[in-house]
């Protein structure tokens, strides 16, 4: 793995030592290739985990009457978090300036999006711009903290990756249509079908632990953007924000904002393919760039 934390190091440790110690065979080779996945995924997200924990636990269980508003309780709870992380070497410092990135180009956003009442906070607390409370921007970080994890964790690579400018122009319009589309056309599904034009043809391939899968990097966008709408729905149950349809009772968050976490997929992968440079698979035997890897198989072909 690239650059491995001392945790991450640990979990294919262990996975080899339950390989080596165990009678061999395909199925016990399959089922530590699915438990290393879901541990590599857990840990990608322990970021928005225990900041979505937080949210969770502070609609459930924080003090109304409490001195500390809640909202300024998650912010220092996300700072102390964050800090957790670095010191401990659970981050590093490379992926820090990724996910600063992101915390403020979605401190940006959230600004505008509550000036114009496409979402609300609860008014308290004084660590806040304006409407936002500052623990907003940590919600964008966890995305980016997530997607810099999985893409060292997997060691992803791509056949096929568009040219980075050309990406660069689609999350640039991506993100000057979240402002313009309340004073203009949306252009939401003509970016949509540009994602698919630029990203069609390009597989991803990830490796698990001895084996490399691969998979279209549409489905890939789509499946992220499925789990972040579920998050969203833990958030705002919790409270930690509202849309308008929900201040008189909460509802489950409209499958229509699933296409706006997939167009800002779009954006987060452009972010991080800027600091960790898309690369090709690598044949193994041959250890040559650009060329599919011997061990490469599909998810259908990997089960």
């Amino acid at each position: 793995m690239r650059n491995s934390t001392s945790v991450e190091e640990s979990i294919d440790r262990l996975a080899h030592r339950f390989l080596d110690r165990s009678p061999g065979g395909r199925l016990r080779s399959r089922l530590t290739e699915f438990l290393v996945f879901g541990l590599k995924q857990a840990w990608a997200c322990v970021f928005g985990a225990l900041l979505l924990a937080v949210i969770m636990g502070a609609r459930l269980w924080y003090p109304s009457d409490a001195g500390l508003a809640r909202n300024d309780f998650l912010t220092l709870a996300a700072v102390l978090i964050q800090v957790l992380m670095v010191v401990f070497r659970l981050e590093t410092l490379r992926e820090l300036r990724v996910i600063v990135l992101f915390h403020v180009v979605g401190t940006v956003m959230e600004l505008f999006k509550t000036d114009v009442g496409s979402w609300a906070y609860e008014a308290e607390g004084v660590l806040r711009i304006g409407a936002v409370p500052l623990f907003s921007g940590f919600m964008y970080a966890a995305v980016g903290s997530y997607m810099v994890r999985v893409f060292r964790l997997f060691d992803l690579r791509f056949n096929r990756y568009p040219r980075r400018w050309v990406t660069a122009l689609v999350a640039a319009a991506i993100y000057v249509n979240f402002f313009s589309h309340h004073y203009i056309l949306d252009f939401r599904w003509v970016l949509l079908a540009a994602v698919v034009i630029v990203y069609g043809r390009c597989v991803m391939h990830y490796r698990v632990f001895r084996k490399r899968f691969r998979m279209p990097i549409l489905v890939a966008f789509l499946l992220v953007a499925l789990f972040i709408w579920f998050a969203e729905n833990i958030g705002t149950w919790s409270r930690a924000w509202l849309y308008p349809n929900q201040l008189d009772g909460w509802q489950a968050v409209s499958i229509d904002k699933l296409l706006a976490w997939f167009l800002l997929m779009i954006i987060s992968v452009v972010l991080v393919a800027w600091v960790y440079k898309p690369e090709g698979p690598e044949d193994e035997a041959q250890g040559r760039p650009g060329r599919a890897d011997l061990t490469t198989v599909s998810p259908s072909e990997g089960s």
